[in-house]
């Protein structure tokens, strides 16, 4: 919907010759982020739709889509992944910098949006807070369960929003029979382990999709070629890392450090 209400939008603009940056003087915001709406990068404002349909002569066409619109609860990059993620029978990640999702206590959670770069207005970060502990219903919910495999780089420990709670947390998932979850300590570390982070999942069609996320661009991807090399790095990052009692183990000798 941001996408089609943005190219709407555009189309409306240059059927009427109004140019970007009148629309933008006119709705009290910079062309730039009129732009960003057009290309469905942004949520077209209300204020945006009625100034357009205004300045466009739409007779209410434009403005209408505000009943249509909602906001998301997640990046625009990570919407697609997320919709599959709500489809899936297994999942299969592996994290470098951070405490997966899916894994993460609220203050955790909070301390990483809320320091977002660029900054986010406080309701847009409230509601990503709200959407990524709701997401973890699917670790207990579903029946059958969802497997899940998590491989975590000792990196990702290591940070100094990762305290007690968050480890605390992270051993709770040694006692669900459908998650399995490893370390990957710094000393097994293999070159691929640098590469970043990705995830595997599998829909009830049996459709394999490789997730990757990096600080610019996400990529969700169906094609073979992809899934199979994100099935063989997976599998090579599975075997160097400690096996799941060792990483219990490694947990539990962190939160004894963290007293």
């Amino acid at each position: 919907m941001w996408r089609f209400s943005g190219n709407q939008l555009k189309r409306w603009r240059t059927k009427a010759n109004v140019s970007r940056e009148q629309l933008a003087a006119a709705a009290n915001y910079s062309p730039d982020t009129i732009k960003s709406m057009e290309q469905g990068v942004r949520m077209p404002t209300s204020r945006v739709l009625d100034v357009a349909d205004e300045l466009c002569r739409a007779e209410g066409l434009l403005s209408a889509a505000k009943d249509y619109l909602q906001r998301e609860k997640f990046p625009v990059g990570a919407q697609d992944f997320m919709a599959r993620e709500k489809e899936a029978i297994s999942v299969w990640s592996y994290e470098t910098a951070y405490v997966p999702g899916l894994l993460q206590t609220e203050g955790y959670a909070r301390a990483l949006i809320e320091n977002h770069h660029p900054p986010l207005d406080e309701e847009t970060a409230e509601r990503r807070i709200v959407a990524r502990l709701e997401r973890q219903a699917i670790l207990t919910e579903p029946k059958p369960p969802v497997a899940f495999s998590f491989i975590v780089y000792e990196a990702a420990l290591r940070s100094p929003q990762v305290e007690a709670v968050q480890l605390g947390r992270l051993a709770e998932m040694f006692d669900l029979r459908n998650v399995m979850l490893q370390v990957l300590p710094f000393d097994r570390a293999v070159p691929a382990a640098l590469m970043g982070p990705m995830v595997l999942l599998e829909t009830g069609d049996h459709e394999r999709f490789a997730f990757t996320e990096g600080a610019l661009t996400s990529d969700l991807s169906a094609d073979p070629k992809v899934v199979s090399r994100a099935i063989e790095m997976l599998s090579m990052l599975r075997a160097q890392a400690l096996s799941p009692a060792e990483s219990a183990r490694f947990i539990e000798g962190m939160m004894d450090r963290h007293g």
